[in-house]
């Protein structure tokens, strides 16, 4: 069942996508979209992600699974591993449309964006923080307990199985 509203979701991709592997399962996007979707009325979803030239075919994807992609240009460490630091940009989207959503769902357990979580919380545009993982989030976010949802117990519902 739907819930009414129009509620938007900014997604740490990164955040989201590292911390489910650490515990063990991969993320199924396209079932995550209809989560946010049926769960909290999101009729947009933001997600933020480094762009890497190779990844072509996952962008395609999850646009087609109904994500609205911000991309970051992404920097190569010296150990070769990709860096991509959305943090901005989730902040500077979430204020950009703030006045075309009712309430906003953050997937993150960063503590960087504190700031703007307690704006929107003062604000009363805040309606959940999603962290993917309970054993791994910023403590700044303790304040907002009432508002927060761990993925932890979302394993069933939203585990990547080959179709």
């Amino acid at each position: 069942m739907k819930k009414q509203g129009n509620n938007y979701a900014f997604i740490d991709s990164q955040n989201l996508n590292l911390s489910i592997i650490d515990q063990g399962w991969k993320l199924d996007f396209m079932r995550f979209r209809k989560y946010l979707e049926d769960k909290y009325a999101v009729t947009k979803a933001f997600l933020f992600i480094g762009y890497i030239a190779t990844n072509e075919s996952l962008y395609t994807s999850l646009q087609k699974y109904g994500y609205i992609l911000i991309f970051k240009p992404t920097l190569f460490l010296s150990n070769g591993k990709p860096k991509g630091n959305i943090d901005a940009e989730l902040v500077l989207h979430t204020m950009l449309e703030y006045s075309n959503y009712d309430k906003a769902v953050i997937v993150s357990g960063d503590g960087d964006f504190h700031c703007l979580i307690e704006h929107l919380n003062k604000e009363n545009k805040l309606l959940k923080i999603v962290i993917p993982n309970r054993h791994g989030f910023s403590s700044l976010l303790r304040n907002f307990v009432p508002q927060m949802l761990f993925m932890n117990g979302l394993k069933d519902k939203l585990e990547y199985k080959k179709r």
